[in-house]
């Protein structure tokens, strides 16, 4: 999820000079919930307040609207995945196209969607730093964009996280 704090990471500066960036302190963030395909697409949902069980089933049916065919979701154990929402979203006729498979407790190596994070954090938001909630959607939207077209990048937190689907 998305800070207003920047993510500082290593950077280029004239010898003998601190590269300083000034920011507001605010653990305000964005809630954002992703998920990637194999062939390189990026489906992405945010908004302002955490994701609750229907956020979660609103983002299912959005996926199956843009992926046609059958979608294995393999997620983390998140409370909110295990919500009573979810596990009657399934049977209600979601069966069909959906297959839901859990990862073992606390494996983000093997969580293609933490590689997309890091990247995200690590290379496209890199010390940047936004003055609302508002400056950080439009910065995340432009991230995401630039990552959309580096197929690869994703590809290889796909093939990074060594899953056997």
């Amino acid at each position: 999820m998305p800070f207003l704090l920047p993510a500082l990471v290593w950077t280029y500066a004239p010898r003998g000079v601190t590269p300083l960036i000034k920011a507001p302190c605010s653990y305000d963030h964005l809630s954002v919930i992703s998920a990637i395909t194999p062939k390189g697409s990026l489906c992405l949902s945010v908004q302002e307040q955490p994701f609750a069980a229907e956020g979660v089933v609103e983002f299912l049916s959005k996926l199956h609207r843009q992926i046609k065919g059958k979608v294995l979701v393999i997620w983390d154990g998140a409370a909110v995945h295990c919500a009573a929402e979810i596990k009657n979203y399934v049977p209600k006729g979601a069966a069909k196209w959906l297959q839901l498979e859990k990862l073992p407790a606390y494996a983000p190596d093997l969580n293609p969607d933490e590689g997309i994070w890091n990247y995200l954090k690590r290379v496209e938001l890199a010390n940047t730093y936004s003055l609302n909630l508002n400056e950080l959607y439009l910065r995340l939207q432009d991230a995401t964009r630039r990552l959309r077209r580096k197929l690869k990048v994703i590809q290889g937190c796909i093939a990074q996280a060594v899953l056997v689907i």
